[in-house]
């Protein structure tokens, strides 16, 4: 625990405020299993271990946390390098150390070869660089930079550039580092052994599985939506595959990529096929059950930009054909059409890629004009819009940059139309597993083939273990799988209950089954532990449902999950502090009639909860020992009386007595140590008190309920 309050706690400013951050166990673990190698190496020779923690699971923070436990811990004056192949990557990282405020230099970011010498020949705590720095003009052996032995190197993906030339390099120019590695992704077979060559073995695995079950990522489905127009997988030679991966295309792998590839850039980039890419991206984006952001990734620049030109005018067709819905609604759907509309129309796309040369002229010769898109990321901090989950900033094309290293929790869909495997589309389909609110799952849209093979592509990991239960995405037919499971729990859950949710689905007559509705609810009220297990298990269903459109699920099932929900809106509606007639719920309702095909009439004429200025304590009594509902009415009391002893006791805090007398009367009920009926009859009584004490002030000839709570904190013992 003091290990924990000493090096495991980390406050980052962001956006003017700070965030504190605790580890996660497998932070803990990873880190101190870390320093256990710190301390040894004499015997290890310097390698300090790899992690293997997933995409998404917190790796910059394990970094800083070992960091600054080993300055506390180890004595020493070190040197922490910390190395990345991405620049977004290296921005982030120092980013996190900086807004940690463990940085207290300015300039230790290298900006270039010569920079980076200077830097490493100089005494500074913290040096974040690209590997690519790590190089000489004539591929000469790279020159000793320090002979220190208390500089670490920490590694961002402890693979691919890590044991090539600019790997040497590296080693050759500190010779007596340690090396510590981190990876998202788990490193290939025949990598591992130059892996244990300069980092030694895994000291940390946290893989795909262990993150979804703790929920320090969300699990990730996919689906495939190849259009008709497509290419055979047969063109995917692996050569084709070694040029697409490299993230960032340079003008001369643009051109080989043309030259060599000319059929398969061909069928990939033609027009009709965008066509019918983008009329279905815009489909499904505006159906999602959810409205997290996406992320469209196109196979260049070019063809970025044309799918940014084909979306808009799709977007523009959806929007005329919506306002079009909006003018033909009832009022009924009037309040929800218009909501839906105003999202989408205010939602904002842009395109952001990587500069070169001679940008315009290449997109212009490939049917795209790249000037607007040039002047917008030049004016604008569209990184900044697109992190944050309020700004309309919804969409973003790209091709290469923001797929790695790059977090958005509210991202929660990825359209991929580019050719990618291994480590690149590992690390790009994780941008959508980030935890993010209520949302339950990323979800990645295959317009290309990418999963075609995934298995095949994550036989050639060095999974330990095995790779069972380590895939890190499914397909969406499993997201189906669970939907309909957790439909099936909560129907034999309340068929325990004595409610038979098929019956009223299936009564012909509406009064019947309003009857049987309004019984049902009775039913889920019986006591807290009741209605807050049916609440959570009828959460879990909606959240999957919504999760899992715009794809639509068997009528039986989605007019099942529509009366689970109406429940909720029956049980919550019994609590004055729940706001039930939002125009989000008329947005699910909306949803729900288009699917189900027929609404549940509303109660009518019977009040749900209790003013109590206005209440007639008589005819309540009348109308309890009359009623079939007695739970029901019990449960809207319960909430009203709670809703009116937290609004008085903000104004008076003497008041707390109250709550505690509701609370004690609430556990003996729940207990089943009283009838409903007696609990009824201590709540009218409660609810009498209350009534009175609302008047207290009078009776004391106090102007009003401040100044009663000042002579209360006066004279009370």
């Amino acid at each position: 625990f003091l290990d924990i309050i000493e090096n495991f706690i980390v406050f980052l400013e962001i956006q003017g405020g700070l965030v504190k951050i605790v580890s996660k166990n497998h932070q803990y673990l990873g880190v101190n299993n870390s320093m256990a190698a710190v301390h040894q190496l004499q015997d290890n020779q310097g390698r300090l271990g790899v992690f293997w923690h997933t995409q998404g699971s917190g790796k910059s923070i394990s970094m800083l946390f070992f960091c600054q436990k080993v300055l506390r811990k180890v004595p020493g004056n070190w040197t922490f390098v910390i190395i990345t192949d991405r620049k977004e990557l290296d921005e982030q990282i120092y980013q996190n150390f900086q807004n940690a405020g463990v940085i207290n230099e300015a300039k230790v970011q290298a900006t270039s070869t010569k920079n980076l010498r200077k830097l490493l020949s100089q005494d500074h705590r913290y040096i974040f660089t690209l590997i690519h720095k790590f190089q000489t003009d004539d591929g000469s052996e790279h020159p000793v930079l320090s002979d220190r032995d208390d500089i670490i190197v920490i590694t961002d993906e402890a693979h691919r550039s890590q044991y090539d030339l600019l790997a040497l390099n590296m080693r050759n120019a500190l010779p007596n580092a340690a090396f510590l590695g981190f990876t998202g992704t788990p490193l290939i077979s025949n990598e591992q052994q130059k892996t244990r060559e300069v980092f030694g073995d895994y000291v940390s695995i946290y893989n795909f599985s262990q993150s979804i079950e703790d929920g320090a990522t969300v699990p990730l489905y996919y689906e495939d939506r190849i259009p008709e127009v497509q290419l055979s997988n047969d063109y995917f030679s692996d050569e084709l595959n070694d040029i697409i991966e490299e993230a960032a295309l340079d003008e001369a792998q643009e051109e080989k990529l043309e030259r060599k590839f000319s059929q398969m850039y061909q069928i990939v980039t033609r027009d009709d096929r965008l066509e019918k890419v983008a009329e279905d991206l815009v489909e499904h984006f505006t159906n999602r059950g959810n409205r997290g952001k996406a992320m469209v990734i196109s196979i260049d620049k070019a063809t970025a930009v044309r799918m940014y030109e084909k979306v808009q005018k799709y977007w523009a067709k959806y929007l005329e054909n919506l306002k079009e819905q909006v003018a033909r609604a009832t009022d009924e759907d009037k309040e929800a059409l218009q909501d839906i509309y105003k999202y989408h129309s205010e939602t904002d796309m842009a395109v952001v890629v990587s500069s070169s040369q001679n940008d315009v002229a290449t997109v212009k010769a490939k049917g795209g004009d790249i000037r607007p898109h040039r002047k917008r990321m030049l004016k604008e901090e569209l990184e900044t819009k697109f992190k944050d989950a309020d700004d309309p900033f919804r969409i973003v094309f790209v091709c290469a940059m923001w797929i790695t290293g790059f977090d958005v929790p509210s991202c929660t869909t990825m359209y991929i139309d580019k050719p990618m495997r291994n480590h690149t589309l590992m690390q790009t389909i994780a941008r959508a597993n980030r935890v993010f609110k209520d949302k339950v799952n990323g979800l990645i849209v295959d317009y290309v083939g990418i999963f075609r093979h995934l298995e095949k592509a994550l036989s050639i990991y060095g999974v330990p273990g095995g790779g069972d239960g380590n895939m890190p995405v499914q397909h969406k037919d499993e997201l189906k799988s669970e939907l309909i499971e957790a439909i099936d729990e909560l129907m034999k859950h309340v068929s325990g209950l004595g409610v038979d949710i098929d019956k009223i689905r299936s009564a012909e007559d509406m009064n019947s089954r309003l009857r049987m509705f309004m019984d049902a609810r009775d039913t889920l009220v019986q006591s807290d532990d009741v209605k807050k297990e049916y609440l959570k298990q009828a959460n879990q269903v909606k959240r999957l449902y919504k999760a899992y459109l715009p794809d639509k699920i068997d009528k039986a099932y989605a007019e099942r999950a529509y009366h689970i929900r109406k429940l909720v809106n029956a049980i919550r509606s019994l609590d004055p502090e729940v706001d039930i007639d939002n125009v989000m719920s008329k947005v699910d309702d909306l949803l729900d009639r288009s699917i189900v095909g027929y609404e549940l009439p509303e109660t009518e004429g019977e009040e749900d909860y209790y003013d109590l200025s206005q209440i007639d304590f008589v005819a309540l009594k009348k109308r309890f020992d009359s009623s079939r509902k007695k739970r029901t009415h019990t449960e809207g009391l319960k909430n009203s009386l709670i809703a009116n002893i937290n609004r008085m006791s903000q104004v008076n805090k003497t008041r707390m007595n109250y709550m505690e007398k509701l609370n004690e009367l609430i556990k003996e009920y729940n207990d089943g140590a009283r009838t409903v009926e007696e609990v009824f009859k201590r709540l009218v009584q409660l609810a009498e008190q209350l009534k009175e004490e609302e008047k207290r002030y009078i009776r004391e000839e106090l102007e009003n309920e401040q100044q009663l709570a000042m002579f209360d904190l006066l004279t009370k013992p």
